[in-house]
């Protein structure tokens, strides 16, 4: 740090205005406890374990503070249960939209997979076009609560399923229709990313931009695979890349052939540390590799993965690594800089939003601090007088 860069500690308030940019939500792993359980009223949906909101909101979070991916994943029936009509859908995605935006969320890429909600009837195109329209309905809902926020889909195909080609094909049809790409997701272990070459390779005949869930649950081949054989532009998780990592006693630090591809290459880190909690991933937020990741300079972007089951949103992950860590806004900034650089959306688009919105909403929370200590300090003297 320099004495221009503010190293201050940034409040519960300053963390939730800061501009923060998000590219790794699941839609079905952040509904509002109280919408789970009106749709499921609506909509006839039996499974709920819990009828009140408050109530449901905990089994959520402890069913998934398992250590488990795998029972983690099992959360999401419930949810997906009750997001089968395109009335749910666009509420869901309007109600995820204005969330972010009130979290201080100036950009999210929010991923669902379409091939999960067609058991009331739906085509996948009705899929899309339904989460597309409460997408811009909640920007315009954030707009009219002052706040401002651009959502971009990502639509996910099932890693243990056979539809990737079908929605690789979908998402690129959807491209300029507010859908920015694609992403496979599901347990890794047993269903490896080269399962589905052929959408990705349809993908790059395409020019269209996908991310991979790799390196969460499994290790290293899986990053290895989604990089050097599907030809991913990001790792979603990416954590166990830290297994390449060696940090000696004396604190020095050797990266292996992989890690330095990774860091080489700027190949983007869809970092969730709450998730990763949960999942057995990291032990702490203090032991948490973002730490070392971030020290070495890798591309690393904080993320919420699952709001719902997490507990958690862009301003409590920042908080975690604030106080974990000691991370000022400067920090916050680059993590948030770092992350629109990686955004799917046009280059001319991206750096709009770094110079026009993150970075003077930066500079205004750092005068914040500049001024309250101008105050602090003119108060000391005429004290001293």
């Amino acid at each position: 740090m320099t004495s221009q860069t503010i190293a201050n500690t940034p409040t519960t308030d300053q963390i939730r205005r800061a501009p923060k940019v998000l590219l790794h939500d699941h839609l079905d792993g952040g509904l509002r406890p109280g919408t789970v359980v009106d749709l499921a009223r609506e909509t006839g949906y039996t499974g709920l374990p819990e009828s009140d909101p408050d109530k449901l909101a905990l089994w959520f979070h402890q069913a998934a503070d398992s250590g488990s991916l795998e029972r983690y994943l099992e959360t999401f029936s419930h949810t997906v249960g009750v997001m089968q009509t395109r009335e749910a859908l666009v509420r869901v995605a309007a109600e995820c939209a204005e969330d972010l935006a009130e979290d201080g969320v100036v950009y999210a890429e929010v991923r669902y997979a379409p091939e999960q909600h067609l058991e009331g009837g739906l085509t996948l195109e009705e899929v899309v076009e339904a989460v597309n329209e409460g997408f811009r309905q909640g920007e315009r809902r954030a707009r009219e609560n002052g706040h401002r926020i651009r959502v971009g889909a990502l639509l996910t195909a099932m890693r243990h399923a056979a539809r990737s080609l079908e929605i690789a094909e979908l998402a690129n049809r959807y491209r300029d229709s507010g859908v920015v790409g694609f992403d496979i997701a599901g347990a890794e272990a047993g269903h490896p990313p080269t399962r589905h070459l052929d959408a990705f390779e349809y993908l790059k005949r395409e020019n269209n931009h996908f991310t991979i869930h790799a390196g969460e649950a499994f290790g290293l081949p899986s990053i290895w695979q989604a990089l050097q054989w599907c030809g991913a532009d990001r790792l979603g998780h990416g954590v166990r890349i830290i297994d390449d990592i060696h940090v000696r006693d004396d604190g020095t630090v050797e990266l292996g052939r992989l890690a330095s591809y990774v860091r080489d290459k700027r190949i983007p880190l869809e970092l969730c540390p709450s998730s990763n909690l949960q999942t057995g991933a990291a032990a702490s937020y203090a032991e948490h590799p973002i730490g070392l990741l971030r020290r070495l300079h890798f591309r690393v972007t904080v993320n919420t993965d699952n709001r719902l089951m997490s507990h958690t949103g862009m301003s409590r992950e920042f908080e975690h690594l604030v106080d974990a860590f000691g991370y000022t806004l400067d920090d916050m900034q680059w993590f948030s800089v770092n992350a629109m650089k990686s955004a799917f959306i046009p280059f001319d688009e991206r750096l709009a939003m770094i110079n026009d919105v993150i970075k003077p909403g930066y500079a205004e929370l750092k005068s914040e601090w500049l001024f309250r200590q101008t105050a602090s300090t003119s108060g000391s003297v005429e004290s001293g007088d």
